[in-house]
């Protein structure tokens, strides 16, 4: 893996904490893997190691002041932002954050910062009262949103006594997360992802409607792993709670069945892949009410009718997109899944049996199976939804290379 850093031109953002005397060591194993590493520090950092260090570890010079022009000719802050290939900002202060996140540019890291168009980790470390206040965590969300990647730190014994989560990551774990991002981030390059997320909703009248337990987790974890990996990413979500971490994403937001239908039709024949983790009603009241419903001492009796199959009409009429659904079942699930799969036209099913714990609407985790349209099955056990995403698109990066072999 560490091939991947071989000659990449890395620069390293150090701000002022207890941790950067890790940095040094970050420093050392970059350039031992083959990278070309230059260093901006903040004049906090240069409180706890002197820059000599660096200089001496990067066997570059390094940077701590914007108008230290060591070239003439270059604007120092610019030409660095434009060489750098890949940035990490360890350690990353909480006042740092607070700086990139709302655009400051008032030192030669922050500047640099601004300029730069490569791809930006980011490596916390502070107090773990600090790493949990409000405004802290809305600053790493919104630079999230911007598209830095966060390597979230670890837990143990702090150096201001406390022991918990806000000590910089190991260097060696830092520079595993990199590689790994780096290796897997053009895999699905080039290709058109439409992804179906959350639940659907259908009106009963101004206050009530027929719903059902879905959060959208899975389907949004599905699109931000896909984006990650290169995708053009188009999610097509019901009502949901839930906020796109990537702004690259295009979301589509419906509300019904009969929205979520047009929405989907309507981008499928652009799509590579398409990926149905929707919960859509199966069902709608035959009737609506323009009028909220007066209760009444009477039992109530609803008509219900039928909703489109969003993933049957896609199996018909499918060219050359992957396609693949969901089966959220609570028995007989790999049987129920495979005739889904089947019935369909799908190139393969995720199948879950969402009584069994660790693996229900809401949670933060899953625990599936994978069948393709071979009916080969591959499980995957208990973990995070977004986890158990990065295992789909191994599956469906190797159907795909293998198809076209």
């Amino acid at each position: 893996m560490l091939v991947i850093l071989q000659n990449k031109k890395v620069l390293l953002a150090v701000t002022g904490g207890i941790a950067v005397y890790k940095a040094c060591d970050l420093t050392s194993k970059l350039t031992q893997a083959g990278a070309d590493v230059r260093v901006i520090m903040t004049e906090s950092a240069c409180e706890f190691v002197s820059p000599l260090t660096f200089q001496a570890l990067s066997r570059n010079p390094v940077y701590t002041d914007t108008f230290d022009e060591k070239d003439p000719k270059k604007i120092a802050h610019i030409d660095l932002a434009d060489w750098a290939e890949i940035v990490i900002i360890a350690p990353a202060t909480a006042n740092s954050l607070s700086k990139i996140a709302n655009g400051l540019g008032d030192d030669m890291l922050t500047t640099t910062l601004l300029a730069t168009r490569a791809t930006i980790y980011v490596a916390p470390a502070m107090n773990v009262h600090m790493y949990q206040n409000q405004a802290v965590i809305e600053n790493m969300q919104k630079l999230t949103r911007f598209g830095y990647n966060f390597i979230e730190p670890g837990a143990g014994y702090l150096a201001c006594g406390y022991v918990g989560k806000g000590r910089l990551e190991e260097p060696k774990t830092i520079i595993d997360v990199i590689t790994k991002h780096e290796s897997d981030k053009d895999l699905l390059n080039g290709k058109k992802v439409l992804i179906t997320a959350g639940p659907t909703r259908e009106e009963v009248d101004p206050v009530r409607f027929f719903s059902n337990r879905s959060t959208g987790k899975m389907g949004f974890a599905l699109a931000e792993v896909a984006a990650r990996l290169g995708a053009e990413v188009t999610l097509v979500s019901g009502p949901v709670n839930l906020k796109i971490k990537n702004e690259h994403i295009k979301q589509i937001k419906v509300i019904t069945a009969e929205d979520m239908y047009q929405a989907v039709h309507e981008h499928f024949h652009d799509a590579d892949i398409v990926i149905k983790a929707a919960a859509v009603a199966d069902y709608r009241p035959k009737e609506t009410h323009t009028e909220k419903m007066k209760k009444s001492d009477e039992a109530l009796t609803f008509e219900m009718e039928r909703t489109k199959d969003i993933l049957k009409s896609l199996g018909e009429i499918k060219e050359n997109q992957f396609l693949i659904g969901f089966a959220a079942e609570t028995e007989n699930h790999l049987a129920n899944g495979k005739e889904k799969l089947i019935k369909k036209n799908l190139d393969a099913i995720i199948i879950n049996n969402v009584s069994e714990e660790g693996a229900g609407f809401a949670s933060d985790t899953n625990i599936v199976t994978y069948l393709d349209k071979d009916l080969v099955e591959q499980s995957f056990s208990l973990a995070t939804k977004e986890t158990i995403a990065e295992q789909i698109y191994e599956q469906v990066i190797k159907a795909i290379k293998d198809k076209h072999k």
